[in-house]
């Protein structure tokens, strides 16, 4: 994991911006990938394969990138990330609640559903549906073809997080043509703000 640098998004103190992507790694035109490139303090979690996840080891990934940034730290999750994201809160509750200051989480990929969601996210299901220890929005799209708007509302309200509506953009991916999503960071800064 290459070194982090501090990213100070309020007037509190500095928190490491910690990207997760969900299945496939999210290519260089996902606003995940430019948001670790270019905004200072953000570092990507890295999984062994992107294409074929298996759940320990995406969960011992993102632990490691948690325990290695020895400051608050703030998550940001995309599609299966934000169900590995639920499963680090289940199973490592007081580590999460200590070391977590906020958690942005895009587009959750629904693992429950067969209908929604490829046989590689199985794995994930089911989908954890306990409240987080840390502050959490969920932002989902009212036409994302990996899960309902209904559906990602219930995950908000499960796990105590805020839902903001971001229209119809698809998977909110590349796809969706957001560029390095500005919205995105405006919405992460007002989460860490409120935490």
């Amino acid at each position: 994991m290459p070194e982090t640098a501090e990213i100070a998004l309020s007037a509190q103190a500095p928190i490491i911006i910690i990207i997760i992507p969900g299945l496939g790694g999210s290519g260089p035109e996902h606003w995940q990938t430019a948001w670790a490139a270019r905004l200072p303090g953000c570092v990507r979690v890295m999984q062994r394969d992107w294409d074929r996840p298996d759940r320990e080891l995406w969960l011992q990934a993102l632990r490691r990138a948690i325990e290695s940034a020895h400051t608050p730290v703030g998550l940001v999750a995309h599609s299966l990330g934000c169900a590995l994201v639920a499963h680090a809160a289940r199973r490592w509750p007081a580590l999460c609640a200590r070391a977590v200051r906020a958690a942005l989480l895009v587009a959750p990929a629904d693992v429950d559903s067969p209908a929604h969601t490829p046989p590689e996210t199985r794995g994930f299901a089911p989908m954890p549906f306990g409240r987080l220890p840390f502050a959490a929005t969920v932002i989902a799209s009212g036409d994302d073809p990996y899960v309902t708007f209904a559906r990602a509302g219930g995950f908000a309200a499960a796990w105590g997080a805020g839902f903001v509506d971001a229209g119809t953009v698809g998977h909110i991916n590349a796809a969706s043509g957001l560029g390095d999503w500005p919205a995105g960071r405006r919405a992460l800064a007002a989460l860490v703000d409120r935490s």
